[in-house]
C-alpha cells in the first residue's frame, strides 16, 4: 500500500469518518480531486468492507465538455464494477428563476441530487473530494465577506448534508494538498478532466486561487497553506467552545429560579455573541454582526429586524420581541438578486437600474447625479431595498466609523418628515452601502484591487 493510501486510511480512522462495512456514495465530477477520492476509497474498500457507489451530477453548463465529464465518470465506474447514478439539471435556468448566482444554484441542485440518490439507495454517507487548498481558498473568501469564527473554520471533516440532515457528508481528503492529489493521480495514471471555469477570473473564488494566493505565497508567506490551516483549526475550536458555553449558559438560565437569572453582562464577549446569535437563528432572524452588537451593548433597546417586528434583550440576555414598532417608521422591503450582468427594480416609487462592469484597469468613478459605483464583490449577490429603521448605522465615505443614521440626517439638514421616506440599500451581510441623499459608503468604495463594479442608478 502506498504512503498516500496509508495516510488516508489513518485519517479516516483518526476522525472516525467511515466505519467498517459502511455503504458510501462517492460524488465524482470528473476532475482530478474527485477521481483521486474514488480510486483511493476503492483501493481501501476491500480491507475496510466498504460498499461504494458512484454519483455524478451534470450541471449542463459547458455543453460538450459537461457531456465528456459524465462519460468519463461512467466509464471509470464501469471499469471498477461499481454502481453508477447520474443526474442532471439546467443550472443556468434554475439560477435565473431563483434569482441566485450560478454557483449557488449548482451547489443546491447538486446536493439535492446527492441526498435524493443516497436516500433511494439507503446510503447514509456521501463522500466529497474537498482538500486543503479548498479550505485555504474558502478561508480568504469568507474573510473578505466578513465571516465570524464559525465561518472562518471552513468545511468540517464530517457534517450533515444541507439538503437532508439525515445524510452525512464526509471529506476524507480535507487534510491533503492539491499537489499531493495530483501526484497520486500521476503515479497511478488516473485520467481526469480539467474544468476551465476553475481558472476564470470572473468569479471571486477563482481570483483568490489564481491571483491572491500566489501573491501571498511569493511575497509574504511561502508556507501559507500550513499557517492558514492551523489558524482555521484554532478558530474553529475556539468558536465551538464559545458556542458550547453559550448553550450551557442558556440551559442553566432556563433552569434557574425566578430572580436567579443574572450574569449575562459578566460573560466573555464571545459567549454573549453566541447566546444572541443562537436565539436570533432560532427565531428566523439573520444574525448579522451589527444587529448582535446593537443588542449586546444595550439591554431593553428594541432594534427593528423586519417591517413590523423588533427585538431587544433583557438584562439576562433573553431576547424579547414586539410587533408594530412605534414612531411611524416605514415598513416594507425588496430583495434584489444580482443575477446576470444587469437588471432593474422599483421600490416605493423609486426606480433602480444596476449593471455589473469589469473594466480592464482601475478608473476612479466620476461623480454624476443619480449614479454611484461600488465594489460589487464586497456587496455580494443580494441587495435589500428598504427605509430607515431605528438603530440603523451608516459609514459615509471619509467617515472613520459608522454613525447613527438619525445623526447623519440631522447633519445633512434633511427634514424629519422626509427621512423616513428615503430609500436605502443593504449588502448581502445587512450592512448599509447606499442612502438616498447621503454620500456613498466608505467600505464599499472602489479601490485599485476592485475587479467587478456595481453601477447603481436611481430616479
Amino acid at each position: 500500500m502506498s504512503e498516500f493510501l496509508q495516510r488516508v486510511a489513518a485519517t479516516v480512522q483518526k476522525w472516525r469518518l467511515l466505519p467498517r462495512g459502511q455503504k458510501i456514495l462517492v460524488a465524482v465530477s470528473g476532475g482530478a480531486d474527485s477521481l483521486v477520492l474514488l480510486h483511493t476509497l476503492h483501493a481501501l474498500a476491500e480491507k475496510s468492507g466498504w460498499k461504494i457507489s458512484v454519483a455524478h451530477f451534470n450541471h449542463r453548463l459547458r455543453g460538450r465538455a459537461s457531456a465528456a465529464d459524465e462519460a468519463l465518470v461512467r466509464r471509470t465506474a464501469r471499469k471498477m464494477s461499481l454502481p453508477f447514478y447520474c443526474g442532471s439539471g439546467d443550472v443556468a435556468a434554475f439560477a435565473h428563476r431563483s434569482k441566485i448566482s450560478v454557483e449557488m444554484a449548482a451547489r443546491k441542485l447538486r446536493h439535492e441530487f446527492l441526498a435524493r440518490t443516497a436516500r433511494r439507495r439507503k446510503i447514509s454517507v456521501v463522500a466529497l473530494a474537498h482538500h486543503a487548498d479548498d479550505q485555504v481558498e474558502l478561508f480568504f473568501l469568507r474573510l473578505l465577506r466578513g465571516a465570524g469564527g464559525e465561518g472562518l473554520a471552513g468545511m468540517k471533516r464530517r457534517a450533515p448534508s444541507p439538503a437532508d440532515r439525515r445524510i452525512t457528508l464526509v471529506r476524507p481528503l480535507r487534510d491533503f494538498s492539491k499537489a499531493e492529489l495530483l501526484a497520486f493521480a500521476g503515479e497511478n495514471k488516473i485520467r481526469f478532466r480539467d474544468d476551465a471555469t476553475n481558472f476564470s477570473t470572473d468569479f471571486l473564488r477563482s481570483r483568490i486561487r489564481t491571483e491572491l494566493l500566489p501573491l501571498l505565497r511569493e511575497k509574504y508567506q511561502s508556507g501559507l497553506a500550513k499557517t492558514v490551516l492551523r489558524l482555521m483549526e484554532i478558530t474553529g475550536a475556539e468558536s465551538a467552545f464559545a458556542g458550547a458555553a453559550a448553550q450551557e449558559w442558556r440551559k442553566h438560565r432556563r433552569a434557574a429560579p425566578a430572580g436567579g437569572e443574572r450574569g449575562f453582562e459578566t460573560l466573555p464577549v464571545a459567549v454573549q455573541r453566541k447566546i444572541l446569535q443562537s436565539q436570533l437563528t432560532e427565531g428566523g432572524v439573520a444574525p448579522d454582526f451589527e444587529l448582535i452588537e446593537q443588542l449586546r451593548e444595550s439591554a431593553g433597546k428594541f432594534v427593528s429586524v423586519r417591517p413590523g417586528f423588533a427585538v431587544a434583550r433583557d438584562a439576562t440576555g433573553k431576547l424579547v420581541s414586539r410587533k408594530n414598532p412605534p414612531n411611524g417608521f416605514a415598513g416594507g422591503e425588496l430583495k434584489l438578486k444580482l443575477a446576470g450582468r444587469a437588471g432593474a427594480a422599483e421600490f416605493d416609487g423609486v426606480k433602480f437600474r444596476w449593471q455589473i462592469a469589469v473594466p480592464k484597469k482601475f478608473l476612479p468613478p466620476q461623480r454624476r447625479a443619480g449614479i454611484e459605483v461600488f465594489d460589487a464583490d464586497k456587496i455580494g449577490g443580494e441587495i435589500t431595498l428598504r427605509h430607515w429603521r431605528p438603530g440603523d448605522r451608516f459609514q459615509p465615505i471619509g467617515l472613520k466609523s459608522p454613525a447613527k443614521l438619525q445623526d447623519l440626517f440631522v447633519n445633512a439638514k434633511i427634514p424629519a418628515a422626509q427621512r423616513r421616506k428615503l430609500v436605502l440599500a443593504t449588502a448581502v451581510d445587512g450592512e448599509i452601502f447606499w442612502v438616498d441623499g447621503l454620500r456613498m459608503a466608505e467600505k464599499f468604495k472602489l479601490t485599485p484591487p476592485t475587479r467587478r463594479r456595481l453601477v447603481w442608478r436611481w430616479r
